[in-house]
């Protein structure tokens, strides 16, 4: 009889051990980079795992990867921190959004956008457009085949995080 609450003790202990190993800032080595906290002031966004996440979206629908395009990362990277810096959600936040392709160096024939706010991982952000008809809509559209995302934490502001996905795709006909 004395043995069975002394091993019951001895179970409770080491299940508390293994649960305090499962809390918060404990996480496992290896996180996948969609599972990464960005809400604080070193953060960046894993663009090679957003990349794979929404490639394998756009596989399950049919619909052929996207690739990281560095311009597109600059003008993602630009837009967030416009929005941070102004804590409004809103793609005119500085200039419109086909300005903003316009005057940039990539030359787009098709060029979409998703902006969020207040999402502090990748893997929320893209459930948020992934549940939203027009961001979905922008996330499978058949033409993209290039991408930029950007995160921006900003400790001020009401949201944290600001978001900006641009997809687009290269004008062939300006391409050599």
């Amino acid at each position: 009889m004395i043995r069975r609450p002394v091993a019951s003790l001895a179970c409770g202990v080491l299940i508390a051990a293994a649960l305090a190993g499962c809390s918060g800032s404990n996480l496992p080595a290896g996180l996948p980079g969609f599972y990464h906290d960005l809400a604080h002031e070193d953060a960046a966004v894993d663009a090679g795992a957003a990349q794979s996440m929404i490639s394998g979206y756009r596989a399950n629908n049919g619909l052929g990867p996207v690739t990281i395009d560095p311009e597109l990362m600059k003008l993602a990277t630009d837009q967030a921190r416009v929005m941070a810096a102004r804590d409004k959600l809103e793609h005119d936040a500085g200039r419109p959004f086909q300005d903003r392709i316009r005057n940039s160096g990539f030359d787009a024939s098709v060029a979409v956008e998703n902006i969020s706010a207040g999402y502090h991982t990748l893997a929320e952000a893209f459930s948020g457009w992934r549940d939203s008809p027009p961001h979905r809509a922008n996330m499978l559209n058949r033409s993209v085949t290039k991408m930029g995302i950007a995160a921006v934490y900003s400790p001020q502001s009401k949201y944290k995080v600001y978001w900006a996905l641009i997809l687009a795709t290269p004008d062939q006909q300006h391409r050599g």
